[in-house]
């Protein structure tokens, strides 16, 4: 094995030919990377070995789109595989060693929506052997070539299966109308020639978990509030149910499958008798979790990827505080830390080829101010080679710190929260309460970040609460926000704003909130409830009701599916008759004659999971109001998020302005594009 200093980076003629340039030396500290440089789609956005290890495909930015390229491990050299004049490549796997399969990505709609419509196409690595497998388009086409195409709905699973042939599994999605959610028909597809074969699959299963012989073996459905998981048997191909649970709040005997082992058992996710969810083991022939929890992450909700080889589970990619990896075998864990002890300042995480027949493993690495990095280390001579940056303009020196703190709520629960500083300071200093979506979800996890780099590149401090409600910090944490919007739930976030400028890291004059979704309702809501602390506002795709998420349209994939509506929001956010004074003291629209603060409000206008209607009619109460300070964006085209890259670097551009008129820093203007 060579020395560290020798073999980090070490050369290597094709990788180092495909390796980006770093950031430009000249530009000045005091000179902020413009927008663009963070919201443009990144250079390399993902990277995959082969089965076998000898090849690496990454997704590059091509000379007009995304693209899918191939390195031969063996002897560097580099192939483009799929590529599209009018479209991006967006996901891609491995079929076998030969073989790849990839969508036609559309970054401007949301998946499962007509507009989505990835098709599905496969191709040899060298680029030959192309076949497209799916439809773009619901349109009747009248051709023999589209005929056999599967439709526009067709989709990869999330399990990449066995690998060591041409055929794949793939889920053909259908809806039960707007609303209502969806089930999955199971197909094996042969990525050559085209043929398939429909899979016997119980009605109502929207996922599906391959074993690890990548044979479908669970499938998991959910309809009027309840979850129901079928387990298929591997003698006589038969579903079964083996278990059944409530979807949206949860039973002691609920559990999320995560991955099979080679015995036939199941990992899955639960919380059991303990606040904090673990890892048991699910015996499907005697249909019940192990009592024995068998791993656990400290302080945290379980999260992460298991890394299953012929004999077991040989190591994790989880994500607690910050983001790492554990290895249950010696030879790796010595790998990790040769690998750690030459890149030191990042997390480094590993992808092992799928059958070890090469020496070579993926490494991405990345921290709080270094966007992601891609190198493959051989674990036979010890060297490092870098093959691409995700993000070569951005100069980590320049970047923002990271870390997690923690805060006490007024009623004396703690919140977890995301602190990012500018590089260079730490005291009075702007501040952004940035609040996540959800709200039942995690929050950001620790790494590099485009929104808050890019705020943090302006002078402000941003802080992201892991208010009650979100998920990853307990069963008690999140039971504690239930029917709280508005409420506790914004209590904990005034208080982290509190809480920063009792340390000193914040101006307690410079303040504003911003968040998209309910994010951006919370940021109204700070508006309503706390017009000493919070000098202004940003929200984006923001619920400014919440009698509005009953009364609307709803579409087949959104998160409040009807479903939800009827079995998960009464408890969750409250009922619409018991609980009609609350919405109404809890409505942003209600309530639009206490917001007087400048306020920045922008939405898509094709955004179906919340309706521009209800900016529209928040806008139209504030001007009613008297308030004069509202600066209104709709964007054309967008859904629920910004999905173009014209639309983030117009909104984030936006957002600098706004800020720097309300609260922000004198510095330098942003260097030239």
């Amino acid at each position: 094995m060579c020395a560290a200093a020798a073999c980090i980076f070490a050369a290597a003629p094709g990788l180092a030919s495909s390796a980006v340039t770093a950031a430009p030396a000249a530009l000045a500290a005091d000179r902020p990377l413009p927008a663009a440089s963070f919201f443009q789609p990144p250079a390399v956005s993902a990277a995959a070995l082969s089965p076998g290890g000898h090849f690496l495909a990454i997704r590059e930015a091509g000379p007009k789109r995304q693209q899918v390229s191939v390195i031969d491990l063996r002897d560097n050299s580099r192939t483009v595989a799929a590529r599209f004049a009018d479209a991006d490549v967006g996901e891609f796997r491995w079929v076998n060693d030969e073989r790849l399969l990839f969508t036609a990505g559309n970054r401007y709609a949301e998946r499962y929506s007509e507009r989505y419509a990835p098709g599905l196409f496969a191709v040899n690595r060298d680029g030959s052997g192309y076949r497209q497998l799916a439809a773009r388009t619901s349109r009747a086409v009248r051709s023999e070539t589209a005929t056999r195409l599967l439709p526009w709905h067709t989709f990869m699973l999330d399990d990449a299966g066995a690998q060591d042939s041409d055929w794949v599994y793939v889920a053909d999605v259908r809806h039960a109308g707007a609303g209502y959610g969806y089930s999955a028909r199971l197909l094996k597809l042969d990525t050559v020639t085209g043929d398939r074969q429909e899979i016997d699959s119980p009605p109502g299963v929207a996922r599906y978990l391959l074993d690890a012989q990548g044979e479908p073996r669970l499938g998991v459905a959910g309809t009027q509030g309840d979850t129901g998981i079928y387990y298929r048997q591997p003698a006589t191909g038969k579903w079964e149910v083996v278990a059944s649970f409530k979807t949206f709040t949860g039973s002691e005997d609920s559990f999320d499958p995560l991955v099979f082992l080679p015995n036939g058992k199941l990992l899955a996710r639960a919380n059991r008798d303990n606040d904090k969810s673990g890892v048991y083991v699910f015996d499907p022939d005697a249909r019940q979790l192990l009592d024995k929890r068998w791993l656990a992450l400290p302080g945290r909700d379980f999260e992460g990827e298991f890394i299953v080889g012929k004999n077991g589970v040989r190591g994790l990619r989880y994500a607690g505080d910050d983001q790492g990896m554990w290895w249950d075998d010696a030879a790796l864990s010595a790998m990790q830390k040769a690998i750690d002890s030459l890149l030191p300042d990042t997390r480094n995480l590993v992808e092992l080829p799928a059958r070890a027949a090469t020496a070579w493993v993926l490494v991405q690495s990345f921290s709080d101010r270094q966007p992601a990095v891609y190198s493959v280390f051989n674990t036979g001579t010890g060297a490092l080679v870098r093959v691409a940056e995700s993000r070569p303009a951005m100069a980590p020196q320049q970047m923002g710190t990271q870390r997690m703190v923690r805060y006490k709520a007024r009623d004396g629960l703690d919140i977890p929260a995301l602190l990012t500083l500018p590089a260079g300071q730490a005291a009075q200093l702007p501040l952004v309460v940035l609040v996540h979506g959800g709200p039942a979800v995690r929050g950001t996890l620790w790494g590099w970040n485009a929104e808050t780099q890019f705020l943090a590149s302006r002078g402000y401090a941003v802080l992201e609460p892991e208010y009650r409600g979100s998920t990853g910090n307990g069963y008690a944490h999140y039971r504690a926000g239930w029917q709280q919007w508005g409420l506790k739930m914004q209590d904990d976030i005034a208080d982290g704003a509190s809480w920063a400028v009792g340390q000193g890291i914040a101006d307690g004059k410079r303040i504003c909130i911003a968040g998209g979704s309910y994010g951006g309702y919370a940021a109204l809501m700070g508006l309503v409830n706390d017009p000493q602390l919070f000098k202004c506002g940003i929200a984006w795709a923001a619920v400014t009701d919440i009698q509005l998420l009953y009364d609307g349209h709803w579409r087949f994939n959104a998160n409040l599916s009807k479903d939800f509506q009827q079995y998960g929001m009464p408890t969750l956010l409250g009922d619409p008759v018991t609980h009609a004074e609350q919405f109404k003291a809890t409505s942003p629209l209600q309530q639009a004659a206490r917001i007087t603060q400048p306020l920045l409000l922008a939405y898509g206008d094709d955004d179906r999971r919340v309706l521009p209607v209800h900016g529209e009619r928040l806008r139209k109460a504030l001007r009613a109001a008297g308030n004069q300070q509202v600066e209104w964006i709709e964007y054309e085209d967008e859904e629920h998020g910004w999905s173009k890259p014209a639309t983030r670097v117009d909104f984030w551009t936006r957002v600098e302005q706004f800020l720097g008129r309300h609260i922000g820093p004198r510095q330098a203007a942003p260097a030239k594009e």
